[in-house]
C-alpha cells in the first residue's frame, strides 16, 4: 500500500469516528482538528471538480465560498499539524495542487449548549455573547453559500446527504464537528422552542422525530439557509412556507 492510500485512509477513519454514531451528545460533538485547504477559485465548477476528485478517493471534502468571492476546497480532521501536513503534501503532489493551508483547531474548549434564559419578549435580544457571537458565525457562513450549486457525495450520495453535508460543512467552517445524516445531527445538542431559534440553530423538517429528511441552518426572521435537492442551489427560504410551516420537527443548537 502506498503512503498516499495510508494518508487517505487514516483520514477517512478519522473523519467517519467523527461522524459515525450518536450515542450521547459529548461523543457526537467535537471538536475540529487541523484541517486542509486548497484553491482559490474564481469559478465554482473548478472547486466543484477537485471536491470530486477527492470525494472519488473516499475524502470527504467540500467546497465553501469565501468571504473574497473565490471557492476553496477543504478536507480533514487530523490531530497535529504535522499529521496534516503529510497527508496535504501527498494530496497536493497527487493532484497537481500547487499550495495548500492548514487550518488550526477552534481555540479553547468546545461552546457549549447555552443554558435555558429568563422569559423575554420576543423583540428582545437574548443576551448570551458568547453563544450569540458562535451562532452569528454559523448563520452568516451558511449564508455564503447561497446561489452555489451544491453536490455532495457524488455519485454515491444518499437520500438527504445533501442537506446534511451543508449543514455540515458550515460547522465544520466554525471548528465544530457535527453528526453526518440529519436524523443523526438531530438526535444530539440542545433541543430549542420554535420562539426562541437564534442564528446558527439547525431547524429540521420530516413526517415524525424518527423520519427526518431534511435540515437546514437558522439566520433569523423566521428564515433558514439550507440546500433543497441534490445538484440544486443552497438557497434561504422561510419557516412559514413553501410546505416547511407543516413539516417542521424541531430544532436543536450546538454551540
Amino acid at each position: 500500500m502506498t503512503a498516499l492510500k495510508i494518508c487517505i485512509l487514516s483520514c477517512i477513519l478519522i473523519l467517519s469516528a467523527a461522524g459515525a454514531g450518536c450515542a450521547s451528545p459529548v461523543a457526537a460533538i467535537s471538536k475540529l482538528g487541523y484541517s486542509i485547504q486548497v484553491g482559490a477559485f474564481a469559478e465554482v465548477g473548478n472547486a466543484e471538480r477537485l471536491t470530486a476528485k477527492l470525494q472519488d478517493q473516499g475524502i470527504e471534502a467540500f467546497y465553501f465560498k469565501k468571504e473574497n468571492g473565490l471557492f476553496a476546497v477543504r478536507f480533514g480532521d487530523f490531530p497535529t499539524r504535522r499529521a496534516a501536513q503529510r497527508t496535504a503534501k501527498k494530496v497536493a503532489e497527487e493532484q497537481g495542487i500547487e499550495a495548500y493551508f492548514i487550518a488550526p483547531p477552534l481555540k479553547g474548549a468546545l461552546p457549549q449548549p447555552a443554558k435555558p434564559e429568563p422569559p423575554r419578549r420576543r423583540d428582545t435580544p437574548s443576551t448570551g455573547t458568547a453563544r450569540n457571537d458562535m451562532g452569528s458565525i454559523a448563520a452568516r457562513t451558511a449564508e455564503r453559500f447561497i446561489g452555489i450549486p451544491y453536490l455532495w457525495g457524488g455519485n454515491t450520495v444518499v437520500e438527504g446527504m445533501d442537506c446534511s453535508g451543508f449543514v455540515r460543512a458550515v460547522y465544520n467552517l466554525c471548528g465544530v464537528n457535527i453528526p453526518r445524516t440529519s436524523g443523526e445531527q438531530f438526535k444530539v445538542g440542545r433541543g430549542v422552542d420554535r420562539d426562541e431559534l437564534t442564528d446558527g440553530d439547525l431547524v429540521f423538517f420530516g413526517s415524525s422525530e424518527q423520519k427526518i429528511n431534511h435540515v437546514g441552518i437558522y439566520v433569523g426572521n423566521n428564515n433558514f439557509v439550507h440546500a433543497p435537492r441534490r445538484g440544486d442551489e443552497i438557497k434561504i427560504s422561510s419557516l412559514q412556507g413553501n410546505g416547511f410551516s407543516k413539516r417542521y420537527v424541531g430544532a436543536r443548537r450546538y454551540f
